[in-house]
């Protein structure tokens, strides 16, 4: 079906009038009085570019929200896919597009399905036949725009809509001053069978200010338009209009019955209504053929327009309808982070890993043996001696208890950084919790060898241990008491070889007191070493703890904790999109 859309020439005093009163570019048909209400093709348009109009202005709270969402978007783009964000990054861009435009138009979008009568509708509220209506489906192929006051050229240009497809309503002093403001646009079928047409109406619902769903009484609860249009648009009750047309064609009652079955089956889309003062969609019942009810929805519409807030309140459901669908890889109902007991157990870990106890019990024995060189009795160092020595050392089972040794270390490195990756990605959304597993597996590579070198630097210094003030009169004593052995034993010797007079009591306890001294010094000294050994050997484990805890920290913990504060960053931010001002979840 072909529109008339051929401008044909007119007289000039026509032209001139239309100069006059229109110079937006777009295409005007008037109705004459001449033809009495008659459809007239005077068709028109203006060199002139458009008239300037103020840009569209957001308020502090919306313009606070969008600045938050760009910077989720560029917080996320490392972390998330291209395709989670590409809803957000349309709603910026189209956000920022529409502000630069005028702030004094309201673009309302008429939409429906095939037979629905929405042209009718669109012809109605414009006072004249614009967009063709009939039975033949479908019957509206392209947009069509109608703009009631001068100024929307760049409106419609974002719409895509050309300048042979733009109109300008009935010339009503009255209308005008009603719906000034108004940019009327009349959508192709959202049933039609033309994907294409259906491609083009959706685009453009993308783009409007608002919305009127035109239903009629046959297709009102139809399942397409309610689950693929209505109840994804739940969120934009606001910015939304729904008109039962064709009640003319209702008997009676019926009507009525069919408005509160629709109300009902907005109410289960989620979709509120506007009613008793409470914000929420418009419904309307009304009959474009005969004009019943036209003059209600004409000032509704009329106030809808003038209050000049649907453009903000678009976006701004549109940034909560992006916000909803960014909330699984956000949104968080559990405590997240690292306590600092997982902290601890993983610092116990590594520490374990790299044999820190062991190695202060070693300290702490090296210590102890260095207190036997320097007190213990002669004769027990030279048997302790002997017995060494007697031991051969055939290499084999050391080098293979190492070797097992080894393995066992890094199985326990292993296990702690999965440990403290598991603790650190509990209950964040997964990508996060990826990105945290992530870091933890980057950083435990190299671990184990540099926990290894780590130990080699930070066990036992070389050199013997260092030695309290009181171990030089140990010694000496020890010496005192072997001392009284020898020379009890001397004298012994000498009075059984007949050289000394027989004095059998002064050398015997000269060589009791020398055996019974020594063992008792030995043993006061290792009593009194009890203590200096310990600490000695607590000393080492925990320079060994802490310089594990310190290569755990460095090379896992900060990693994962960096992953952990940049989600707290996002999280915070995705807050102040949703308008909360506080953490989410």
């Amino acid at each position: 079906m072909q529109r008339n859309d051929t401008p044909r020439r007119d007289v000039p005093s026509r032209r001139r009038d239309s100069e006059d009163s229109w110079d937006d570019g777009l295409i005007a048909r008037r109705v004459t009085e001449a033809t009495g209400g008659e459809q007239a093709a005077v068709v028109e348009t203006r060199p002139s570019g458009p008239q300037s109009a103020a840009p569209l202005a957001y308020d502090g709270p919306l313009r606070s929200r969008l600045d938050a969402m760009r910077e989720l978007v560029g917080l996320s783009r490392t972390r998330l896919d291209s395709k989670t964000l590409a809803e957000a990054g349309r709603v910026l861009d189209e956000a920022a597009a529409r502000r630069k435009l005028s702030g004094q138009h309201t673009v309302v979008a008429i939409a429906g399905a095939s037979g629905s009568g929405k042209s009718q509708l669109f012809n109605a509220l414009a006072g004249v036949a614009i967009s063709e209506t009939g039975v033949r489906r479908p019957t509206t192929a392209a947009p069509i725009a109608c703009s009631w006051s001068d100024g929307a050229a760049t409106l419609i240009d974002r719409l895509g809509i050309p300048g042979r497809l733009r109109r300008r309503p009935l010339q009503s002093p009255e209308a005008e001053e009603q719906l000034r403001g108004l940019v009327l646009v009349d959508l192709p079928d959202l049933d039609s069978a033309a994907v294409q047409h259906r491609e083009q109406a959706e685009r453009l619902l993308d783009l409007v200010d608002a919305v009127i769903w035109v239903v009629d009484p046959e297709k009102y609860a139809d399942a397409v338009l309610h689950e693929r249009y209505l109840r994804p648009m739940a969120g934009h009750a606001e910015v939304m209009f729904v008109v039962l047309n064709q009640v003319d064609r209702l008997p009676g009652e019926a009507a009525d019955q069919v408005l509160d079955d629709l109300r009902r089956l907005l109410d289960e889309d989620g979709i509120p209504l506007g009613e008793f003062g409470e914000p929420g969609a418009t419904v309307l019942a009304l009959s474009a053929l005969t004009g019943e009810g036209i003059g209600e929805l004409r000032e509704t519409l009329g106030q809808f327009v003038t209050e000049r807030g649907a453009a903000a309140r678009r976006v701004s459901a549109d940034l909560d309808a992006a916000a909803a669908r960014l909330w699984p890889v956000y949104a968080t109902r559990r405590r997240t982070g690292l306590s600092e007991q997982a902290r601890d157990e993983f610092s116990a870990r590594l520490a374990d890993a790299v044999g820190a106890t062991a190695a202060g019990e070693a300290a702490e024995r090296a210590w102890l043996r260095n207190a036997n060189r320097a007190c213990g009795t002669p004769w027990l160092r030279l048997w302790r001696w002997l017995q060494d020595r007697s031991e051969l050392p055939t290499g084999r089972i050391s080098l293979r208890a190492q070797a097992d040794e080894q393995a066992t270390a890094r199985q326990r490195v292993e296990q702690a950084v999965r440990t403290v990756a598991d603790r650190a990605s509990a209950g964040l959304p997964a990508p996060w919790a990826q990105a945290v597993r992530e870091a933890a597996v980057r950083g435990s590579q190299g671990l184990p060898e540099a926990l290894d070198e780590l130990a080699a630097r930070a066990g036992l210094p070389p050199g013997r241990p260092p030695r309290p003030g009181w171990w030089p009169a140990a010694v000496l004593v020890q010496a005192a008491m072997t001392l009284v052995q020898i020379v009890g034993g001397l004298w012994l010797v000498g009075q059984i070889a007949g050289v000394m007079a027989p004095n059998l009591g002064v050398p015997v306890l000269l060589m009791l007191s020398g055996i019974v001294g020594g063992p008792l010094v030995e043993w006061s000294c290792k009593l009194a070493a009890r203590g200096p050994s310990r600490r000695y050997g607590q000393e080492a484990e925990r320079r060994l703890r802490e310089a594990a805890a310190g290569c755990g920290r460095a090379r896992v913990l900060d990693p994962v904790a960096a992953e952990l504060l940049r989600y707290r960053e996002v999280r915070e931010q995705y807050a102040r999109v949703l308008g909360t001002g506080a953490g989410v979840g």
